[in-house]
């Protein structure tokens, strides 16, 4: 990827500030918090470059940039550090899921509770004979993205009634990845700008399917992606034994 090491620290930093605040960030508010180490004027120029390569987008003429779904997946596969899951956490959420271990659908329904608890995500599992669980309905209500954009938030609720296109949209990652992220357009809904889902294949005695979470695109990826891995590995595990 043609980019220079500094414009790397850029959509870094602005990924992060913009995960913490929803709001566009400028070059001097960047310079200020992150001592990058160049004049605004600088930052302004890299990133226009950086617009113009895809990797940041200007909401309005007098407003900072924010990250596109380029910058966010760039971020999350390649600047990103996974925080590591405490032992009192791995064993908490183990204990809840594997008390369900004898009963498929009661085991869905326990992980997507568990882990939309775990993430404060809506949470979401599928499998490919129709069926589907959702848990963390209020969750949405979190971010300001949903707050102040009711018809995303509607399409989203909207989206739950609709398995095939749940279907769909986990159907839309490819690749050997066991954990998938869709952000933006790549959801195929068009008003999914600010949203972003982040998922794991699940096999479940012969079936298959998937579980993961739908939250804002400025989701806290470092902690969400190991949690979904380890619940849909726990998932897989129990599943691997009927």
């Amino acid at each position: 990827m043609d980019l220079t090491e500094r414009q790397i620290l850029i959509i870094k930093t602005i990924v992060e500030e913009f995960t913490q605040t929803a709001e566009p960030v400028g070059s001097v508010a960047l310079e200020n918090k992150y001592r990058i180490g160049v004049s605004p004027a600088t930052l302004r120029n890299e990133m226009a470059t950086l617009e113009e390569k895809g990797f940041l987008s200007q909401p309005h003429a007098s407003s900072g940039r924010i990250p596109t779904p380029t910058a966010i997946k760039f971020y999350v596969n390649d600047l990103m550090k996974e925080k590591v899951l405490s032992v009192a956490e791995e064993v908490g959420v183990k204990s809840r899921v594997w008390d369900h271990r004898f009963n498929r659908d009661d085991l869905l329904r326990e992980a997507t509770k568990v882990l939309a608890e775990r993430t404060k995500n809506l949470c979401i599992a599928t499998t490919d004979e129709g069926l589907s669980f959702h848990s963390g309905y209020a969750n949405i209500f979190n971010s300001v993205e949903f707050e102040n954009r009711l018809d995303v938030t509607r399409e989203i609720f909207y989206l739950l009634d609709q398995q095939q296109r749940l279907m769909d949209i986990f159907g839309r990652a490819a690749g050997n990845n066991p954990i998938h992220i869709l952000v933006g357009d790549e959801m195929g809904v068009g008003l999914f700008e600010p949203v972003s889902c982040v998922f794991a294949d699940i096999h479940l005695g012969g079936r298959r399917g998937s579980l993961g979470i739908i939250g804002p695109s400025r989701q806290e990826y470092d902690r969400n992606i190991p949690l979904v891995r380890y619940v849909a590995n726990l998932v897989n595990q129990i599943a691997g034994e009927w």
